[in-house]
């Protein structure tokens, strides 16, 4: 992730809890589970020893990714966006032109996107192809599935 980051202030907490999370308790974790590992033996055939290396690595790389992420947040007051046209941060419920279905999805950065909340990356492809678009206008947007029209029914925060 080598730009900028737009977050909400919700958002910036989150990922800092989970980043204190990994730096404290996650470490003191995994250091135990590899002490144990170790305390078990000869190493080049101890399996929960690879395991706990490999888990250490995994939470160091998670650990980078967040401080990177945070190297280049930028928190947004929501309070001042403008609702006339789609960007980070608005809630823009969109209309598909083929099927008809109405669904109302959040652009947030990349670190904050979760489907299952619909909020959605400004980087994906839908979201790229909201950016800057207002009520009323179709959105043409390029997807693995091909191109799909969506119609903006509403922006709001």
């Amino acid at each position: 992730m080598s730009g900028i980051s737009y977050m909400t202030q919700e958002g910036y907490e989150k990922l800092k809890a989970e980043l204190e999370e990994l730096k404290t308790r996650g470490r003191e974790d995994v250091a135990k589970a590899i002490a144990e590992a170790r305390d078990k033996g000869d190493l080049s055939e101890n399996a929960e020893y690879d395991a706990a290396k490999n888990a250490q690595g995994m939470l160091e790389l998670r650990i980078n990714e967040l401080e990177k992420i945070f190297a280049n947040a930028r928190i947004i007051d929501e309070s001042q966006l403008d609702t006339s046209k789609v960007t980070v941060l608005t809630n823009v419920t969109i209309q598909n032109l083929k099927t008809n279905k109405q669904v109302t999805y959040k652009l947030v950065a990349e670190a904050e996107a979760n489907l299952k909340e619909n909020n959605i990356s400004v980087s994906s492809p839908i979201g790229q192809g909201l950016l800057g678009k207002s009520v009323g206008d179709i959105a043409q947007v390029q997807t693995p599935a091909g191109t799909m029209d969506f119609k903006i029914i509403n922006i709001t925060l």
